[in-house]
């Protein structure tokens, strides 16, 4: 296995096994509460669900966030995530596709498009890639990989700190982004990784030419924590365990940002568990909800357990709208239903 490749192994199974989540700081979403209606008025069967992000139709606001790729258990999860997206018409994105440009020949374990012909498919790379000598030729590498529908560059700063040998050096890198958003036809969304995009950062990034943001707040898994877990050296290992709690919380950065730029397409992760998250992030602002662990944790246990998984986050975000008395999405968030309780 190459360097990347045992990174990504590494990751997977502290994903999995180990604890790695935020504790004392949370999303925020548990700072709102919904209204509940006794009488709503409507057949819960004549819900809609359905959502268009990026020009492409959703049956439920739900994205499977970037994960995993790169070896032979991470492409068993890839097309089990990719086979329920299609099934249920959900978006999806797959981990850091680096690996697939250092070597070509794990490029299928992210190429699930033979499975999932009809998804919101989003290819991922690293924006700090940009500093090392990576191209608009890499990325549309990435992009022709996975017929991918747009282009996630992720944002992960304390993370590359916190790795051994970690690529941090991000000076420049707007101009760079901004360069690639003018050449590449697709839209690039800008990705956090778990410590949050503010308002004011998700300014620039739009300026730069950026379609959508992913927030990806604190409160779910701390790729802080998981680097310590990998840490070899004393100092990496007691950085992350100082900056495992460190990020906006994923409901303030919803906020913050919506306050700024109302119109952009913004995706809401960073802890959310369940579908009344999602619906939680939805009222706030965002257009669609991401999960990264449950959707990992399901798909590694089998399909089985992935369906149900799905199943149960659909009918919770129905539930949510049956008890508040909203037919579809947009009545949800016109309707002033979500209360800050603290």
């Amino acid at each position: 296995m190459s360097n990347t490749q045992t990174r990504k192994a590494d990751h997977l199974r502290i994903c999995l096994e180990e604890d790695v989540q935020f504790h004392t700081n949370t999303n925020g979403l548990e700072r709102y509460r919904f209204t509940h209606s006794c009488l709503p008025e409507l057949n819960s069967q004549e819900i809609d669900l359905t959502t268009t992000f990026l020009s492409k139709k959703l049956r439920s606001p739900l994205l499977i966030s970037s994960m995993t790729g790169g070896t032979d258990t991470a492409k068993t999860i890839n097309y089990r995530l990719a086979e329920a997206a299609q099934t249920y018409g959900l978006a999806m994105g797959v981990g850091s596709q680096r690996v697939a440009v250092e070597k070509p020949e794990v490029a299928h374990t992210f190429a699930v498009r033979s499975v999932a012909n009809n998804i919101l498919l989003l290819a991922n790379l690293g924006a700090v890639q940009l500093n090392y000598e990576y191209n608009v030729d890499h990325c549309l590498r990435v992009i022709d990989i996975l017929e991918a529908d747009a282009l996630i560059l992720h944002l992960n700063a304390l993370q590359e700190f916190i790795q051994p040998n970690g690529d941090t050096n991000f000076k420049g890198l707007l101009d760079k982004i901004e360069k690639l958003c003018h050449k590449i036809d697709i839209p690039i969304i800008a990705k956090e990784v778990g410590n949050g995009i503010s308002g004011k950062m998700a300014q620039k990034l739009i300026g730069a030419g950026v379609r959508a943001i992913d927030v990806a707040g604190a409160g779910g898994t701390s790729w802080a924590k998981v680097e310590s877990k990998r840490a070899t050296h004393s100092l990496q290992r007691r950085l992350g365990e100082t900056f495992a709690d460190w990020g906006i919380p994923t409901a303030e950065c919803i906020v913050d940002i919506k306050s700024l730029e109302p119109s952009i397409p913004l995706i809401a992760s960073g802890g959310l568990k369940n579908g009344l998250d999602v619906a939680k992030a939805i009222a706030l602002g965002a257009n669609i909800g991401g999960l990264a662990r449950p959707f990992l944790a399901a798909a590694a246990e089998s399909a089985a357990a992935l369906d149900e998984l799905v199943q149960l986050l659909i009918a919770e975000l129905t539930g949510v709208l049956f008890c508040t008395g909203n037919e579809n999405l947009t009545a949800l968030q016109n309707s002033q239903s979500l209360k800050k309780i603290q």
